[in-house]
């Protein structure tokens, strides 16, 4: 394999043969695709994610709170995902401390590796948003 990780190695594969089509594109890069997606307002995350749809249902917060995890859980590969989801968590009410144990308790099932990264990643977030 040729990247840390299997994204990684196809990612390559696939830049390889882009340059083969067009060296042009061989700049690309993923870094940074979170912040091109503006974050949801609380209201418009609740109505479509949260109580709107299924009012005895769990809230958004809870919902972005268990993705986090899953995505922990996975070995904290999806940066952008997870940067994403951490943001969308803190509009949606959750606190520091309450991503903080949601990556943490990610890390019993995903390792240690995954939950440094993830907290990580998620430090950064609510650093650039001025939470920490």
């Amino acid at each position: 394999m040729t990247g840390d990780t299997p994204f990684e190695a196809m990612l390559k594969a696939g830049q390889d043969w882009a340059r083969t089509l067009n060296p042009s594109v061989e700049p690309f890069t993923p870094k940074g695709f979170d912040t091109l997606f503006p974050t949801m307002p609380r209201d418009l995350m609740e109505a479509t994610m949260g109580k709107g749809l299924n009012p005895e249902g769990l809230e958004s917060k809870t919902r972005l709170l268990l993705t986090l995890q899953g995505l922990t859980i996975m070995g904290a590969q999806a940066e952008a995902q997870i940067r994403m989801t951490v943001r969308h968590a803190i509009e949606a009410g959750a606190t520091q401390q309450e991503v903080a144990e949601t990556i943490a308790l990610g890390g019993l099932f995903g390792g240690v590796p995954a939950m440094t990264k993830a907290m990580d990643l998620a430090s950064d977030v609510m650093e650039k948003d001025g939470d920490t």
